[in-house]
């Protein structure tokens, strides 16, 4: 994500996904229209198993057999909820106090960066910044982080020079977390659909593309590694690389809020 000094014009073009109490052009270009509504999923399922025994041969009656009643085993698999995102900020510049909640490192493009939460242009001046209620580095769905590509900082200006089987290491007060690069993706400006939570340990980083336009984003996707370097989810797992590269149909469930693009 890329927004550049608010009194240069032309940096306002990088300004990524960020909605403010501008015209609504200047809204659009933050990442498009979000619906609000609260979402809790769960999943479940009851398995049944009957459980047979061998016949077991009766004394008195050598030339006959009987067959215990089968009984039946119950497996309840409840699957935890998923995280639920907050929506795009109403205000892309609303005053937003310096949480730091670790530190991101991506060796290949030579940075190490002190992760802030939120994705106000306030919180991403500082650095990197979490969207809030996305998953939490290390923990079950998807880690979701927007950067300034060509202000600022610009922690994500060289993001399109990571590669796949990269490292990108988050460390929090749970933990360091290496994280593995899956893949580099071009999608639309309004693809808000990068924030979806699924079943599987994953990240998302995100910026402006081209370089000082938001036009589009550009998209680094990662999957979680355990402590012996291998993948902590199969591939079977892992949402499709290409998920939000549409052109069309992009839709996120987030928790409840305003629209921002309400009344405009």
């Amino acid at each position: 994500m890329d927004t550049s000094d608010h009194s240069d014009h032309a940096d306002q073009s990088d300004q990524p996904d960020q909605p403010d109490l501008a015209p609504t052009h200047d809204r659009r270009a933050f990442l498009g229209a979000l619906a609000g509504g609260a979402v809790v999923v769960v999943g479940g399922a009851v398995a049944w198993q009957v459980l047979g025994r061998d016949p077991t041969a009766v004394a008195t009656a050598p030339s006959t057999t009987t067959t215990a009643a089968p009984t039946l085993q119950i497996t309840a698999n409840t699957l935890p909820p998923l995280p639920v995102p907050d929506p795009l900020p109403e205000n892309a510049h609303a005053d937003t106090p310096q949480v730091v909640i670790g530190i991101i490192e991506l060796p290949r493009i030579g940075v190490s960066a002190e992760l802030q939460e939120g994705i106000t242009l306030t919180a991403i001046n500082r650095g990197p910044g979490h969207w809030p209620h996305t998953a939490m580095p290390g923990a079950l769905g998807n880690v979701v982080i927007a950067g300034h590509r060509t202000t600022y900082s610009k922690p994500f200006n060289r993001l399109n020079e990571l590669q796949p089987g990269d490292v990108v290491t988050m460390t929090t007060a749970d933990g360091r977390f290496d994280y593995q690069v899956r893949g580099v993706v071009i999608v639309p400006g309004e693809a808000v659909d990068i924030a979806t939570q699924s079943y599987a340990h994953t990240a998302t980083l995100f910026a402006c593309h081209p370089p000082g336009s938001a036009r589009q984003r550009i998209v680094a996707k990662l999957r979680l590694l355990d402590a012996t370097g291998q993948p902590v989810d199969p591939d079977s797992a892992l949402p499709p690389l290409d998920e939000g590269s549409q052109e069309t149909g992009h839709s996120l469930v987030v928790s409840s809020g305003p629209d921002p693009l309400s009344g405009t």
